[in-house]
């Protein structure tokens, strides 16, 4: 009880220690004061530093090392501490301190400059934080720093000059950051430097020559860089080096040969350079070697490497190169090889399937694709016993698929596809129990697809498009559960789906289009709850959509045109709420286009044209936003056109034509201002084409022939700045022909514009439309004379200007045309037509024999004084000369009318039948006139072709 009061008195000492800045008896803070100063810029969730506690010796705290005496700090360790905030800068008092890790949490702010004042700080570990600005200059002030890894931050700037001062360095990690500018050459002094990391930021400039100077040097790793230039001949004297990675840069020029020089080398990757010239064979020297990258280069020439001389290579890249030849006949001399990985894809790499490749027993990936190999498989593949992947796409080989590829039992990837392979695909295929992807799709491949396929019960894609494949579908293809993808489109496949196809319930993507496949839908089909797309067009189906294919609510694209399904379209697809794309064309569905379909938000391409759909188009798919393409043709639909199409703004093709639509077309699709082709033709739409086209700015392709539209066309049709193609024929639309249209200079296909009610002179201006091909004009009221600027049409092979009150004479250059061209226009001439000189010659011969009646008249009149004998005389010449004359001009206008009526009447009798003439040619016939049986006349040879559709 008595010493009660001494132990008070040394606790409170003891508290009034660690409380007080001053230790006793000294005159500077005592280490713990300026830890809890740092503890206290921090954010600690985790709750690692709730022991640190002036209640608590300062070495009891979390992440300290105290020194033997435990009277200072020498490491903190608070690694992985999901710690934020920032790194105080009053951590340089901790002056013994030697470790600092505060690695892989959330700090943010700068790098403190103070930290430089750490004169025994070995170990500076900030890597995996947030921390931004720059790498302080004072860090090269650290004598003693042996680890400096700061990686993987936020970190920014060059990288400073001083850390050449850091002579004990031997861990440099400056990757993952922003660090541009050059790499310093004092690099070069750190001789004690066993690995630099500098990957992944922005440095550019060359690899200094110094590097050298890492005389220790035993992992340099600068990829994913800017870096640029040579690679220093000088880093063959890094004869330590181990692994050297410059891979993604910009480096350039040739491989240095003094490479070959560092001996331990094992790993070596200058993957993404612009480096050329032939891959140096001294590369053979590198006996240490494991990897060697060099693919997505420049570099030419022969394959110089061997796998004899590189016993210890198990990865070779060389792919993405413009390398030539065959693969080196002495590349596996023996089956001691260890290579494992063999890419040697996208070169131009020629030959046959190289023979000694087969030494190399230990390969487990061989990808020779996007070469010129040509010739077939050996039959000695089964040698290749370890082979996970074989990749011989996209080259020329051909033949049969030798049967022996069964006896490959770990093969899991067999990649063939767009080769010359020929024959059947063996039935020793079903051996490869391990087989997960089997591509044979562009090849010409044939025969039926063997059941024992379906052994293969790993398969997850099966990809044969674009072969001869025949028969059908195997019955047993229930067998593969893991199956996510079959495509088998464009092969000559028969016979229905088989009901066990509908048991492959993770299939994915079902495309079974361009084939002779028949019957109706599976029920089974709604056991595949996770397919998202199945493509069936082309094919030779019927019956009924089955309502429990469309509950299957992950489908996104459904495309079943061009088969032969019938009745309604169920309503229950409206269950597949991810559908995009809905394609139902070229069928015989019928009924109404479900109102339920508006649900379908998502959709964007709709097409349910070429069926017998009736009804109207429901008011609910206004819902549907992201309708890109809309299209209904060739139904029997009806009703207006809805004003809300205005509201799918991203609308693209809208195609309603070959329908019975009637009323006005909506001003409002003015407002679809992406929308590319709009089709409305051949409907019963009336009124006026709204002047809001002209906010079709990107349109492509205008059709609206075939209507009733009226009124004028609008000029601010001239903001279609883009379209091709443009058809208002068979309408009643009035007024003279817009000159705006002058502004078209993309029209390209057609412009249009007859068997309408136009009328005025065709404007100049279209002589501005130089792209253009095709013309029609046809049949309207147009007059004056065809512009001399029409000739500037240098690409227009086709021209109907026919059926008009055109005048004048045609320009030359149009005489190429058929004469069909012009027809219809009494009072054209020029080639191809009459000439106008023998025009104007005929009409002057019919005024010169009027006046020389009227001269013989007066004469007759005013000659009574003379003599009998000459009178008779007079008259007697008048009569032989009027009887020339009449006979020299064929028949004159009785005859000429009546061949004229003829041909007005075929006409009008061709255009009440939806028909029209077109003049193919003409031929010279006897006249019939007895009294002139030498005189020939023109007779024009017609037939019932329609003239608007062979223009266009």
């Amino acid at each position: 009880m008595g010493s009660t009061p001494m132990c008070n008195l040394v606790l409170f000492l003891a508290i009034l220690h660690s409380v007080l800045p001053f230790s006793l008896g000294e005159d500077k803070p005592a280490e713990s004061y300026w830890l809890l100063r740092f503890k206290s810029g921090l954010v600690d969730p985790a709750g690692v530093l709730d022991n640190w506690s002036p209640r608590a010796h300062m070495c009891s705290w979390n992440g300290l090392t105290c020194s033997p005496n435990q009277t200072h700090v020498l490491g903190i360790n608070l690694s992985s501490s999901e710690l934020s905030g920032s790194i105080s800068h009053e951590l340089w008092h901790l002056t013994s301190l030697e470790i600092l890790d505060l690695s892989s949490n959330s700090l943010t702010g700068s790098i403190p400059s103070e930290l430089g004042k750490l004169q025994n700080l070995q170990m500076l570990l900030l890597y995996r934080n947030s921390l931004s600005g720059k790498i302080p200059e004072e860090i090269g002030l650290l004598k003693n720093l042996q680890v400096l890894r700061i990686g993987d931050n936020l970190l920014s700037g060059e990288i400073t000059p001083s850390i050449g001062n850091l002579t004990q360095l031997r861990v440099l990690g400056l990757a993952y950051c922003q660090f541009n500018g050059s790499i310093p050459s004092g690099i070069g002094n750190l001789k004690h430097l066993v690995s630099l990391d500098l990957q992944n930021n922005s440095l550019d400039g060359h690899i200094p020559e110094e590097i050298h100077g890492c005389e220790e040097l035993q992992n340099l790793a600068a990829s994913n860089n800017k870096l640029e230039g040579d690679i220093p001949a000088s880093m063959g004297m890094l004869r330590s080096l181990q692994i050297l990675n410059l891979a993604n840069n910009s480096l350039s020029g040739s491989i240095p040969v003094e490479l070959g020089q560092i001996s331990n080398l094992q790993y070596l990757s200058l993957l993404g350079n612009r480096l050329s010239g032939q891959i140096p064979s001294q590369l053979n020297q590198l006996v240490q070697l494991e990897t060697l990258d060099l693919s997505v280069n420049n570099f030419s020439g022969a394959i110089s490497l061997s796998n004899a001389q590189l016993k210890n290579l198990t990865t070779l890249v060389l792919s993405g190169n413009d390398l030539t030849g065959n693969i080196p006949s002495n590349f596996c001399l023996s089956n001691s090889s260890k290579l494992q990985q063999l890419f040697l894809a996208r070169n131009s790499l020629s030959g046959k399937f190289q023979l000694d490749l087969l030494n190399c027993r230990s390969l487990q990936q061989l990808d020779l694709s996007d070469n010129n190999f040509e010739g077939g498989l050996p039959s000695g593949l089964e040698k290749l016993e370890h082979l996970t992947d074989l990749q011989l796409n996209n080259n020329s080989f051909s033949g049969n698929l030798p049967s022996e590829i069964g006896n490959m039992s770990n093969l899991e990837s067999l990649i063939l596809f767009d080769n010359m392979f020929t024959g059947k695909l063996p039935p020793e295929i079903g051996k490869l129990q391990r087989l997960s992807t089997i591509y044979l799709y562009d090849n010409q491949m044939s025969g039926r697809i063997p059941g024992e396929l379906t052994n293969c019960t790993s398969l997850t894609k099966i990809d044969f498009f674009g072969n001869h494949f025949t028969g059908s579908i195997p019955e047993t293809i229930g067998k593969l559960k893991n199956l996510n993808v079959l495509q088998l489109r464009q092969n000559e496949l028969s016979g229905p789906i088989p009901p066990s196809l509908g048991y492959c319930k993770r299939l994915q993507i079902m495309a079974l289009a361009d084939n002779k496949i028949s019957g109706t839908l599976p029920a089974t089909f709604r056991f595949l709850t996770e397919l998202n797309k199945i493509t069936l067009y082309n094919n030779s189906f019927e019956g009924p959509l089955p309502a429990s294919l469309f509950l299957l609510k992950n489908l996104n694209i459904i495309n079943f045109s061009h088969n032969s399904f019938s009745g309604p379209i169920p309503s229950a697809l409206t269950q597949s709420r991810n559908l995009s794309r809905l394609r139902l064309a070229h069928n015989h569905l019928s009924g109404e286009i479900p109102s339920e379909f508006g649900a379908l938000t998502k959709l964007n391409f709709f097409d349910l044209s070429f069926n017998n759909l009736t009804g109207e188009v429901p008011p609910q798919l206004s819902n549907c936003k992201k309708i890109q393409h809309f299209l209904l043709n060739n139904n029997q639909l009806a009703g207006t056109m809805p004003p809300w199409l205005g509201s799918l703004e991203e609308l693209g093709e809208l195609d309603f034509s070959f329908n019975k639509f009637h009323g006005n077309i909506p001003a409002e699709l003015g407002n679809c201002s992406g929308l590319l082709k709009l089709s409305l033709h051949s409907n019963k739409l009336s009124g006026n084409i709204p002047q809001e086209i002209g906010n079709l700015t990107s349109l492509n392709v205008l059709t609206l022939q075939r209507n009733n539209l009226s009124g004028l066309i609008p000029s601010t049709i001239q903001e279609c700045k883009k379209i091709f193609e443009l058809r208002l024929s068979e309408n009643f639309l009035t007024g003279s022909i817009p000159p705006e249209l002058g502004k078209l200079t993309e029209l390209q296909v057609i412009l249009d514009l007859s068997e309408n009610s136009l009328s005025g002179e065709i404007p100049s201006s279209l002589g501005n439309l130089i792209k253009l091909e095709r013309l029609n004009v046809s049949l309207n009221h147009l007059q004056g004379e065809v512009p001399f600027s029409l000739t500037k049409l240098t690409s227009l092979h086709m021209l109907n200007l026919s059926n008009n009150d055109l005048q004048g004479q045609l320009p030359s250059t149009f005489s190429g045309f058929p004469l069909s061209s012009f027809l219809g226009n009494e009072k054209l001439c020029g080639p191809p037509l009459v000439s106008c000189l023998e025009s104007a010659g005929q009409d002057n011969k019919g005024l010169s024999n009027t006046a020389v009646v009227g001269v013989i008249v007066a004469i007759v009149f005013t000659s009574t004084l003379i003599c009998l004998v000459m009178l008779y005389m007079i008259v007697r010449i008048w009569y032989n000369w009027r009887k020339v004359s009449i006979s020299s001009t064929g028949g004159g206008g009785a005859e000429q009318r009546r061949e004229e009526e003829k041909w007005e009447y075929g006409e009008k009798e061709k255009r009440r039948n939806g028909e029209y003439w077109k003049v193919n040619s003409m031929a010279l016939a006897p006249s019939q006139d007895k009294q002139n049986p030498s005189t020939c006349i023109f007779h024009f040879k017609m037939d019932a072709e329609i003239t608007g559709n062979t223009l266009v």
